[in-house]
């Protein structure tokens, strides 16, 4: 478990994180989201005292990072597939990492395999490219077999094949009862394999709540209603009106946004009117992450 309490990171007059106060569960991929700039990464570094707070603190299962007598048992990142020495080969960067925390170095050849570079492990680190070097610092995350991983950006550089694997491992790892915390900008990915979502824009928490729940909010996850009758579909519509945000009139068709599937078949049934089709179109991830971070984003582009 990682617990943030009013965490807190100032640069001078600039605040990259603001007061944070999460708890980031075991036995569930948690997903962590945000604009570029947002303080993601500078979060992930003061959970691991990589970075100092201002105010607040980070704790794994109920202390720092650092008083942990052996952290990579503890907590396995990649934060960076590039922070290794480019001349070492992937088996010896491994071996450092390995004995620096007296862990076997036996399990080096496991988590080589693992992640699929057993073959290529006396190879050089600097050889790599950036899929190859992904995968090593995910080797190296697991190496000390931890109940608490973090991972950011973890399926970048990867190809199809790989983002799949980094998928299936992520909720593995998660179905053992660890923490898994993985920031991510691709939504499509987050989709797929978190169960719970922490958004955050300009250092402040904007969302913390499970995916279903942030796709299921979004103003665009609408309700669409076939009616072969214009007379049955003028009286639903006038009912609906008086509990729907929107209600949108189509020919022999509505689409209603703020009122779920089941209470417009109830109402349907309740005034007797034939319905040919009653169905939830929901927002995808990216179109409720675009919309809960609107107004948070600082790097934004204009459109030529």
């Amino acid at each position: 478990m990682i617990t943030l309490e009013a965490l807190s990171k100032r640069y001078g007059e600039t605040t990259a994180v603001d007061a944070l106060d999460l708890t980031i569960s075991p036995g569930r991929v948690t997903g962590f989201l945000g604009p570029n700039g947002a303080g993601k990464s500078t979060t992930m570094r003061m959970i691991l005292g990589l970075d100092t707070a201002t105010a607040g603190r980070a704790l794994v299962d109920g202390r720092p990072y650092a008083d942990w007598p052996v952290p990579l048992a503890k907590v396995g990142a990649l934060l960076d597939a590039k922070a290794l020495h480019p001349r070492r080969t992937a088996r010896n960067h491994l071996i450092a990492m390995a004995r620096s925390n007296g862990i076997p170095v036996s399990r080096v050849d496991e988590v080589l395999t693992i992640v699929g570079l057993d073959e290529v492990g006396r190879k050089r680190a600097g050889q790599f490219s950036l899929g190859m070097g992904q995968r090593l610092g995910i080797a190296g995350a697991l190496l000390g077999d931890p109940e608490v991983l973090m991972f950011d950006e973890p399926v970048n550089g990867l190809d199809p094949d790989g983002v799949r694997w980094v998928r299936r491992l992520m909720r593995s790892l998660a179905a053992e009862g660890r923490t898994v915390f993985v920031s991510s900008h691709l939504m499509s990915e987050m989709q797929l394999t978190a169960d719970q979502l922490v958004v955050i824009g300009r250092g402040r928490l904007i969302a913390d709540a499970p995916i279903a729940e942030v796709i299921a909010g979004s103003s665009r996850t609408t309700v669409r209603i076939r009616i072969p009758s214009a007379t049955d579909l003028a009286v639903l519509r006038d009912r609906l009106i008086a509990e729907a945000e929107q209600v949108e009139s189509l020919p022999g068709q509505l689409i209603v946004t703020g009122v779920p599937a089941e209470r417009v078949g109830d109402l349907a049934h309740e005034l007797g009117v034939r319905l040919h089709e009653l169905h939830t179109e929901r927002a995808s991830l990216e179109e409720a992450y675009m919309e809960l971070t609107a107004d948070s984003v600082q790097y934004g582009v204009v459109a030529g």
